[in-house]
């Protein structure tokens, strides 16, 4: 079974992503940053981590089915 995407809940809808967290950040992913469209979540194309916009559209308990969005990621 695939496990759902790490979701982390911002105040903004301009993030960056690294793929730290648990791990020194040498040892995650080259730095990009993605941008939250109406959609209200954008996925990281490096990790699979979901961001999830605070008080948004998707901002529910069912984020963690919805088809991935990375569109969004720039360098």
């Amino acid at each position: 079974m695939i496990q759902p995407p790490e979701i982390i809940r911002v105040s903004k809808s301009r993030v960056s992503c690294d793929g730290s967290g648990d791990i020194p950040a040498a040892l995650g992913h080259p730095r990009v940053f993605l941008e939250i469209d109406e959609h209200g979540y954008v996925d990281c194309g490096y990790c699979d981590r979901r961001f999830v916009l605070a008080g948004g559209v998707a901002d529910t308990g069912d984020i963690g089915n919805q088809p991935d969005i990375a569109s969004g990621a720039s360098l």
